[in-house]
């Protein structure tokens, strides 16, 4: 009977104990801290016309060429062109002549279009330029391997005789310097593959007094054309200002003299 007494004693101190245990460790200020998920905030977004793929300078915008990108809001430029404002502009803008390249995911902006009715040489003229061709040859451009886009110097050569008795010396002198070339022939960009373009006229950018020079220089001597490196500058000198004792640079068709030592 003490025996059993014994047994039931020690069975309750064994449940008390698991009871407090249980009552220390999970009651209400134990209990996990929930997990607390913070959610990145939204970007607002909406979609812009962008080039699809590489437009080249007198490319044309075509549905296939061009596609609508979601843009961020904070990166939004107000000459992009937005659907939301827009939706029909893949299809107003269609034909549109390039005027300068567009790369494969860059916005589309009407600065750097022309309307489709314009004629292609006049879309891609920057304002107050003009556009002439000069008769070529292999031997005067660089071997042929002077393309569109490209930069040269003009350097006319012609005949003079010191005295009427006196053999005729050839004398060269740079006219225009860093002019553009816009064509060779009617190749107006540099064909796949194509490591020259083997003309008889080449266009070049020029602006209306640069137009007269040329000309009276072509009527007056031959010309050839130097290829320039696409690291010099971009200033346009003639050699007749050079003489005078100033400098005349253009840059966007504005015109600015400097005078030099």
């Amino acid at each position: 009977m003490k025996l059993f007494r014994v047994l039931v004693l020690v069975i309750a101190l064994v449940a008390g104990g698991v009871a407090a245990y249980l009552a220390l460790n999970l009651g209400p200020g134990s209990a996990p801290a929930p997990t607390v998920v913070e959610l990145a905030p939204q970007i607002q977004s909406q979609d812009v016309l962008v080039a699809g793929a590489d437009i080249p300078q007198g490319g044309k915008l075509t549905p296939e060429n061009v596609r609508w990108q979601r843009w961020p809001e904070d990166a939004m430029n107000g000459n992009y062109i937005q659907k939301q404002t827009r939706p029909d502009a893949i299809e107003q803008l269609q034909n549109s002549i390039v005027r300068s390249q567009f790369v494969a995911g860059e916005p589309i902006r009407e600065v750097k279009l022309a309307r489709p009715e314009s004629g292609f040489l006049s879309a891609i003229l920057p304002p107050g330029m003009r556009a002439i061709a000069v008769r070529i040859s292999a031997q005067n451009t660089a071997g042929g391997f002077i393309l569109p886009g490209d930069r040269v110097d003009v350097i006319q050569t012609v005949a003079q005789q010191a005295a009427p008795e006196e053999p005729a010396e050839n004398v060269s002198r740079t006219i225009l310097a860093n002019v553009k070339v816009l064509a060779i022939d009617q190749t107006v960009g540099e064909e796949e593959g194509e490591a020259n373009v083997v003309g008889k006229t080449a266009t070049l950018e020029l602006n209306p007094i640069q137009v007269e020079m040329i000309t009276a220089a072509e009527a007056s001597g031959t010309l050839s054309l130097a290829l320039r490196s696409i690291a010099d500058t971009d200033e346009v000198v003639s050699a007749r200002e050079r003489q005078s004792g100033t400098v005349r640079i253009f840059r966007g068709g504005r015109s600015q003299v400097v005078t030099t030592q």
